[in-house]
């Protein structure tokens, strides 16, 4: 069975894809960018203010799927530039305890709108830690 998530806590779809979908415990999280979700602009300010508005959009996202940013099994990270990379972890440590999910982070020529920044994870609820 296949549910799909929406909260407008979050960043709607700006194309054709689901915020996220839950199959079973697990939930795959649609790439957020630093949208801010209530006008659907990219947040002013550095890379901090837009790593920070990603995680908030995941979050948003994972709890509506019923779970948290502490139920995160693979995390993606894409960004235009790699040099910001010590940042997303400095952020990630605010965001996310240990034990931290696996991941990955991509170096992208350009993201959507513009943005810095992307990221999109994988959930697994109700399993044992």
């Amino acid at each position: 069975m296949v549910n799909i998530i929406s909260t407008d806590q979050a960043p709607q779809a700006i194309g054709t894809y689901s915020q996220a979908i839950r199959t079973g415990d697990t939930v795959y999280l649609s790439g957020q960018i630093p949208l801010q979700p209530d006008t659907m602009t990219l947040v002013t300010g550095d890379i901090t203010d837009q790593i920070r508005q990603v995680f908030d959009n995941l979050r948003a996202v994972a709890q509506a799927a019923g779970g948290s940013l502490a139920d995160i099994v693979k995390l993606n990270i894409y960004l235009t530039d790699l040099e910001h990379f010590a940042v997303v972890n400095q952020i990630m440590a605010e965001y996310i305890a240990e034990p931290y999910p696996a991941r990955a982070a991509v170096g992208v020529a350009a993201l959507p709108k513009g943005a810095q920044v992307e990221m999109d994870a994988v959930l697994v609820l109700d399993r044992a830690t």
